[in-house]
């Protein structure tokens, strides 16, 4: 029961810092959509040291060098475990995207099989529609989930997993389950706790309308390539 509860709490861990880093690229991306192309993985490598940041006041007054220090790596870790995951998954051949909504499709708790309409899964994984639209067809070209009429509303659809889909989903995840518990070994159960209250902190107040972007300090976007010669 004791190394379970370890094992539930690694899981929940590693799902918090997910969720975190994904919101934090959906951001980036609702900030700049309209003037850039997005790279949400180009991060700097080398973070700025603290003593850079607090220098950095002096030129911009409203620099917080513990506040932008921790943003800075929750971007890092969260970039940097997403690569991990995504690197690990390939050796099942799946996405981490893929393997994300195939364990949308099974109840951790029964092991029973589930039926979710797209919405369900984009819901569920806070995502859009096109996305979950796109990790489907993926997965169904790879005869992993199926589509199928919804019994109740015939215009509905509704995934799960095919019989092959069944078989590698279980095969996947007590060997994924070891890994993350792996992942997180380093960590003593203080250490965890700590750190799942803190991330379930970040994800609360990432859902707070005051935080959805920097238009709350005034910014206003400016659109590129808009002063041009000629243009006044």
């Amino acid at each position: 029961m004791f190394v379970q509860d370890r094992l539930d709490r690694s899981c929940d861990l590693i799902i918090c810092l997910l969720i975190i880093r994904m919101r934090i690229v959906r951001f980036r991306i609702k900030c700049c959509a309209s003037n850039l192309s997005v790279m949400p993985n180009m991060l700097l490598r080398d973070l700025p040291p603290r003593s850079h940041l607090e220098m950095a006041c002096s030129i911009y007054p409203e620099l917080d060098p513990s506040a932008t220090e921790a943003v800075l790596l929750l971007l890092r870790a969260g970039d940097d475990l997403t690569a991990k995951f995504q690197d690990y998954m390939h050796h099942f051949g799946v996405s981490s995207g893929g393997f994300s909504l195939m364990m949308l499709l099974v109840n951790k708790g029964t092991g029973e099989f589930l039926k979710c309409s797209p919405a369900e899964l984009a819901d569920k994984s806070g995502v859009s529609r096109a996305t979950v639209t796109g990790v489907v067809d993926t997965l169904e070209r790879a005869g992993l989930v199926m589509r199928e009429p919804d019994l109740n509303d015939r215009r509905m659809v509704m995934i799960r997993l095919t019989p092959k889909g069944q078989d590698v989903i279980m095969k996947m995840l007590p060997v994924h389950f070891k890994y993350i518990a792996d992942f997180m070994r380093d960590f003593s159960e203080e250490e965890r706790l700590e750190l799942s209250k803190l991330c379930r902190k970040v994800i609360e107040m990432a859902k707070r309308p005051e935080r959805e972007g920097a238009h709350v300090a005034g910014w206003q976007s400016i659109p590129l390539g808009s002063d041009k010669p000629g243009n006044g």
